[in-house]
């Protein structure tokens, strides 16, 4: 077992957890320190989107093994959101570079609207997005307002003329890491028809569909912290995650 407060990955043995846990945790080190510190600090002086990182999540399984809740495992034991897992999986992830941390961090506030909703079908689409490989993203933050939920300019429009449709959204986001390639981002809005805390929507956008427009990466650095506009997407009811 691992004694030492400070992280060392030639010793890092987590024995206290189940062996999948601990294959997937030592298989990760040994993904970092095959790299080698030279090539990491180049990627990150040269600011390289870390593919090659998201590729071997994606072969692991590993954010779908340590973000999928255990009702939505398909019954596979290894499945399930374990708050220690996750802490030890950080610990990590901070030891090797801020950008592995931020794709992993970011992807877990993603979520969070997402578990805690009552959406079922969005939850499904979760799940299977993380069994795939990809990752998710949190869409609070506006260039002019920050994060004051109070003032958000992203405007959610009653379809009324559209029955497969419950509203569109049009606004921007700006500061949203996973922005560029996340197949689910949990947007938050408003609605145009109803004042008040009433009237506030979580929805689910997808980075691929054409009514959302990367407008580029705010910082310099391997982490995409995006910025993002939305130009009258068509958000279904299985798209809503929560309202008022």
């Amino acid at each position: 077992m691992t004694n030492s407060l400070l992280f060392d990955p030639t010793s890092y043995d987590p024995d206290h957890f189940d062996p999948e846990t601990r294959r997937l945790l030592r298989a990760l080190i040994e993904w970092f320190e095959s790299r080698g510190k030279k090539r990491l600090l180049e990627d990150d002086l040269e600011a390289v989107w870390p593919d090659d990182f998201l590729a071997f999540v994606k072969r692991e399984k590993l954010f779908a093994t340590f973000l999928t809740p255990a009702e939505l495992s398909g019954g596979d034991p290894d499945k399930r959101w374990d708050a220690a897992r996750n802490a030890a999986l950080s610990e990590i992830f901070g030891f090797y570079g801020l950008a592995y941390w931020y794709a992993w961090q970011v992807t877990m506030l993603g979520l969070g609207p997402i578990w805690m909703s009552g959406n079922r079908a969005a939850k499904e689409r979760a799940a299977t997005l993380l069994d795939d490989g990809g990752v998710l993203a949190f869409g609070l933050s506006e260039k002019e307002h920050g994060a004051d939920v109070y003032s958000t300019d992203m405007l959610l429009t009653p379809a009324d003329n559209d029955p497969d449709l419950a509203f569109t959204a049009s606004g921007d986001k700006y500061y949203i890491g996973n922005g560029n390639v996340a197949g689910m981002v949990s947007v938050f809005g408003r609605r145009t028809d109803v004042e008040g805390s009433d009237g506030y929507v979580f929805f689910v956008a997808d980075s691929r569909h054409p009514a959302y427009h990367l407008q580029g990466n705010v910082v310099h650095g391997q982490m995409y912290v995006s910025t993002f506009r939305l130009e009258d997407y068509p958000v279904r009811e299985e798209d809503i995650l929560h309202m008022g």
